[in-house]
C-alpha cells in the first residue's frame, strides 16, 4: 500500500532553489534512507513531508487515515511531567478507555444494577465492546510498551519520578524519540535520530526499526546504522533526488558503477561527435560527397547530446601533518579517578599509549569518555592518580561542542587571529579546503551551522600541527563524504590518536586498539571495532556458559545434598525401625513371661479356688496376650 506521495516538488528559499522537482514514495515497511551533503535539503524536504513546511510547486499525496510521525533533529522534549507521565500521555484515549472499563465493573458491582436485569444485560454488553477495544489497542500490554523503549533508550537506571525538566538535552532527545516510537506511526521520519546515543543504545534501536511494523524515513550520518536498517536510498545532490535499491553501502556501489557507465556512455557519443563533424568538415566543400556531408550534419544537429557526468559534488581536503615526533610513550595513565566537583565518575583507569597508535574510547553515555579526555587535557582536575606525557608530545584537542571557537569572530578571522603571519591569501586557501569559498569566509561563527562549525574546528586543529589528536567525538555534524575525508586524512597522520566516537564504522577505520571505560575500570582491547564486537560477544558466551555451569553445578550440588540428605534420613529411619523391633521383642518376651507367670498361679489349689482371684488372673492373662498380638501386628509390618 502506498502511504505517500510526493510529485515534482519544488522548493525556494528566497531566490535560492534548494529542492527541484522532487518525486518520492513510502509504501507499507519500506525503509528509506534520505542521503546527500550538509545544505543538500535533506532536513527541509522530511519537514515539508512531515506537513511542517510549506513547498513552492508539486503534489504530496497521503491518505487521511495514515498518520506520520517526525523527529526533528536534536529535539528535545520539554514537559514540566516526570518520565512516566509524559510517556503514559500518549496512551491517554488508552487510559481513559480503561476508566470507563472501571466505571461499569463498579456498576456491575451495585446490588441495584443487578436487580434491573434489563439495565445489567446493557451495561454487561458495554463493558464486554470496551474491554474487547482495549484489549485490541494494546490496553493490557501499553505500560510494559513504556518500560521496554525506555529501558532499550538507557533510561532503565533512571527513577520514572524523575522530572524531565530536571534532564540534560541529550536525555531530553532520548525522551523525544522514545515518546515518538511509542505512537507507532504509519511512517515514521527521522531527523539525526542517533545522535546522543551510545553504542547499546543504537544497536537497540537497529533492532527496534527492523521489527517496526510502518514505514520509516532516515536521515543519518551512521554508515553501520544505516546499513542494518534501510533497503531504499534516495540521494539529494544539485537539488535533485535519485533513487537506489539496498542499503547504504549497496548505494555507493550502485553510483559509482552509474557513474561509471554514464561516462562510457558520454564518452562514445562524444567520440561519435568527433568523428561526425571531422567527416562534415573534409566532406562537405567536394562535390561527390557533399550529400553524404550533409546527412551527417543533420544526424548531428538531430542528436541529443549528453552532458559530462558530474560525479560527486566538490569535498573537502585537508590532512593533518606534525611538528615534531613525540617519544616513543606518548601518554599513560596510573590509577586514574574522574569526574566532576570531587564526585567520581570513574575510577581504577590504568592505561598506555605508545607513539603512531590510534585508540578509540568506548562506554555508555554517562560513564566519563568526555571526562576523561578534558582531564587528560587538564580542562578538568585529577581527582586521583596520575597522568604522564612522554617527550615532545604537543597535544591537539577537538571539543564536541566546539566551544574553542569564537561566536563574534567571522571565519576568516578565526584562523587569522592565531596565524596572524600568515597572509591572507593562505588562510583562504585553507578555508577553501574545508569548502569555505568566496564570502562564505566573512560568515560570522555564529551563524554557521553543525557541519560548517565542525569543518572550522578541524581546520584550526589541522593548523596546530600536534603529535596527539584528542579527538571528542569529531564526526558529530559532518555529513557521509567529510566523515570519509576525515577518515583518510586521521588513517594517514604519522602522529598518535585518542578518539571518542559512537559511529562505529569511522571507529572501526581508525582505531588499531579500543579502550572500554566503566565506573570501575578500562578494559584494553587490541584490536579495531570489529574485533572488539567479537570479544565482546565471546565474553558474553563465556559469562552465560559459567552460568550455565554454575547452575548445573548448583543444581548437582543440591541433589548431591538432597541425595545425602535423603540417605541420611533413611539411615535415621531404619535405626528407629531396628530400636523399635527390639523393643517389641522386648515388649512380647516380658508379657509372655507375665502370661506365663499367671498361668502357672491358676495351678495353685490356693489360688484356683478362689473364683474372684481367678477372674482377676484371667482378665490380666486376656490383656497380656492382647498387648502381644498388638505388638506381632506391628513387629511384622515393620519386618516387611
Amino acid at each position: 500500500m502506498i502511504l505517500l506521495q510526493a510529485n515534482q516538488l519544488t522548493k525556494y528559499y528566497g531566490a535560492d532553489l534548494i529542492l527541484s522537482n522532487i518525486k518520492l514514495e513510502v509504501q507499507t515497511r519500506d525503509r528509506i534512507a534520505l542521503v546527500g551533503r550538509n545544505g543538500a535539503g535533506k532536513s527541509t524536504l522530511l519537514k515539508i513531508l512531515a506537513g511542517h513546511l510549506s513547498y513552492d510547486s508539486g503534489q504530496i499525496i497521503k491518505p487521511k487515515e495514515v498518520e506520520i510521525g517526525y523527529l526533528a533533529q536534536n529535539t528535545g522534549l520539554e514537559s514540566t511531567r516526570t518520565i512516566w507521565d509524559e510517556m503514559l500521555t500518549v496512551f491517554t484515549p488508552l487510559i481513559q478507555l480503561e476508566n470507563e472499563l472501571r466505571k461499569l465493573e463498579e456498576k456491575m458491582a451495585d446490588p441495584l444494577e443487578a436487580d434491573n436485569q434489563e439495565n445489567y444485560t446493557k451495561v454487561l454488553k458495554e463493558y464486554d465492546l470496551l474491554q474487547n477495544q482495549f484489549k485490541e489497542q494494546g490496553g493490557y500490554q501499553y505500560e510494559a510498551d513504556i518500560r521496554s523503549i525506555l529501558h532499550g533508550l538507557n533510561f532503565n537506571n533512571f527513577d520514572y519520578a524523575t522530572k524531565i525538566s530536571s534532564l540534560s538535552g541529550g536525555q531530553k532527545t532520548r525522551l523525544a524519540l522514545g515518546k515518538l516510537l511509542l505512537t507507532k506511526p504509519d511512517i515514521l521520519i527521522l531527523d539525526e535520530p542517533t545522535n546522543h546515543l551510545d553504542i547499546e543504545t543504537l544497536t537497540w534501536l537497529e533492532q527496534y526499526l527492523q521489527g517496526y511494523a510502518g514505514a520509516i524515513l532516515i536521515v543519518s550520518h551512521d554508515r553501520y546504522f544505516l546499513d542494518k536498517v534501510v533497503t531504499q536510498v534516495y540521494e539529494i545532490s544539485r537539488h535533485y533526488i535519485s533513487k537506489y535499491t539496498g542499503n547504504y553501502s549497496r548505494y555507493l556501489e550502485q553510483k559509482a558503477e552509474k557513474y561509471e557507465q554514464e561516462l562510457k556512455q558520454y564518452e562514445k557519443q562524444q567520440d561519435e561527435v568527433a568523428k561526425l563533424q571531422d567527416f562534415i568538415h573534409r566532406n562537405l566543400a567536394r562535390a561527390s560527397t557533399t550529400k553524404r556531408a550533409q546527412s551527417r550534419r543533420k544526424k548531428l544537429e538531430k542528436m541529443e547530446l549528453m552532458g559530462h557526468p558530474l560525479g560527486d559534488e566538490k569535498s573537502a581536503f585537508f590532512h593533518f601533518d606534525i611538528e615534531k615526533q613525540s617519544g616513543n610513550d606518548v601518554l599513560k595513565a596510573v590509577n586514574v579517578a574522574i569526574g566532576y566537583d570531587h564526585q567520581k565518575v570513574s575510577k581504577n583507569i590504568t592505561f598506555s599509549v605508545t607513539r603512531g597508535e590510534s585508540i578509540a574510547l568506548v562506554g555508555p553515555n554517562g560513564v566519563g569518555k568526555s571526562t576523561l579526555l578534558k582531564t587528560i587535557i587538564k580542562k578538568l582536575p585529577l581527582l586521583a592518580g596520575d597522568i604522564m606525557f612522554g617527550t615532545n608530545v604537543a597535544i591537539g584537542y577537538y571539543d564536541q561542542e566546539q566551544a574553542n571557537l569564537t561566536s563574534n569572530k567571522r571565519v576568516l578571522n578565526e584562523l587569522w587571529d592565531d596565524y596572524p603571519l600568515k597572509n591572507e591569501k593562505e588562510i583562504r586557501t585553507i578555508l577553501g579546503n574545508f569548502l569555505f569559498s568566496g564570502d562564505d569566509v566573512l560568515k560570522s561563527v555564529s551563524t554557521l551551522s553543525g557541519g560548517e562549525k565542525a569543518r572550522l574546528a578541524l581546520a584550526k586543529l589541522m593548523m596546530q600541527k600536534s603529535n596527539l589528536l584528542i579527538l571528542d567525538e569529531p564526526t558529530n555534524h559532518l555529513d557521509l563524504d567529510s566523515k570519509e575525508i576525515l577518515e583518510n586524512a586521521l588513517i594517514d597522520f604519522p602522529g598518535t590518536i585518542l578518539l571518542v566516537s559512537h559511529d562505529r564504522y569511522f571507529i572501526n577505520r581508525i582505531a588499531s586498539r579500543v579502550f572500554e571505560l566503566n565506573k570501575d575500570a578500562i578494559i584494553d582491547f587490541l584490536g579495531d571495532y570489529d574485533y572488539y564486537v567479537e570479544k565482546k560477544s565471546e565474553q558474553e558466551e563465556l559469562k552465560i556458559m559459567e552460568e550455565n555451569e554454575k547452575t548445573a553445578t548448583n543444581r548437582i550440588i543440591l541433589q548431591e545434598k538432597s541425595d545425602y540428605q535423603i540417605d541420611k534420613e533413611n539411615k535415621k529411619l531404619e535405626r528407629q525401625k531396628q530400636r523399635r523391633l527390639a523393643e517389641i521383642e522386648q515388649g512380647i518376651e516380658q508379657l509372655e513371661e507375665k502370661i506365663s507367670s499367671n498361668e502357672e498361679l491358676l495351678c495353685d489349689p490356693a489360688i484356683y479356688l478362689d473364683h474372684e482371684k481367678v477372674l482377676v488372673i484371667n482378665t490380666e492373662i486376656a490383656k497380656y496376650k492382647s498387648e502381644v498380638e498388638n505388638l506381632m501386628d506391628e513387629w511384622t509390618e515393620l519386618s516387611e
